[in-house]
């Protein structure tokens, strides 16, 4: 395991659940954009409750351009974007130049979207550039200790967030079991107890999602 400073694991941690962010987001948006164009006008409200974020928007319009390119929006796709980018900037030694230009394409193409009349068509094209990066992340990085604490990241996030939007027993075991044979295996200092908690949450006949999101926000100390 190589060595890594703390501030540069941090930042890789980071780098993780800021890509794994963007790409759940723009997914979840994609559904709702569509509803929103073709039924219900005000679907982004139930966007906001879903991810527990303020509904600041003043409209359909204003939602789209403000949630997805609003850079003074700090919980805007692109605002989650440039934070991965700006952390994979920092780790350019340690993820290799290959892996942050994924990263560089899809800032390139959420600029695009922003000047788009059709941004799902460049949005699409920011996650499979997101998935490139992992791709390549796993292939290129040699470091296993980076390649874990930006998966550990990755899979934290994905778990909150699709407790958030409560979805099956089954998606949240998976994540779950996922985390927990990759999380020893980093630098990362961790609470052994909510792991243990997150692992008999998920399992339970009734699941309490806000349980998860708040086992999972505290696992890493």
């Amino acid at each position: 395991m190589g060595i890594i400073s703390i501030e540069n694991t941090d930042r890789l941690f980071w780098l993780g659940r800021y890509s794994e962010r963007v790409y759940t987001t723009i997914r979840l948006f994609s559904v709702s954009y569509d509803d929103m164009i073709d039924t219900y006008a005000n679907s982004y409200q139930d966007f906001c409750s879903r991810l527990d974020i303020p509904n600041i928007y003043q409209g359909k319009e204003h939602f789209i351009q403000c949630y997805c390119f609003d850079g003074t929006n700090p919980d805007s796709i692109y605002s989650n974007l440039m934070r991965a980018y700006d952390n994979g900037i920092t780790l350019r030694e340690e993820i290799g130049s290959e892996s942050l230009s994924y990263i560089q394409l899809a800032v390139y193409e959420m600029n695009k979207a922003k000047l788009s009349s059709a941004p799902l068509i460049e949005l699409q094209r920011v996650l499979d550039n997101l998935l490139a990066f992992w791709g390549i992340a796993d292939d290129s990085i040699d470091s296993e200790n980076v390649r874990n604490i930006i998966k550990v990241g990755k899979r934290i996030e994905r778990l909150d967030l699709y407790a958030r939007l409560q979805m099956s027993p089954e998606e949240l075991h998976r994540e779950v079991a996922r985390l927990s044979g990759r999380l020893p295996r980093t630098n990362l200092k961790y609470s052994a107890v909510q792991l243990d908690s997150l692992r008999t949450l998920v399992q339970q006949p009734e699941i309490n999602y806000r349980d998860i999101v708040f086992s999972a926000e505290h696992l890493i100390v």
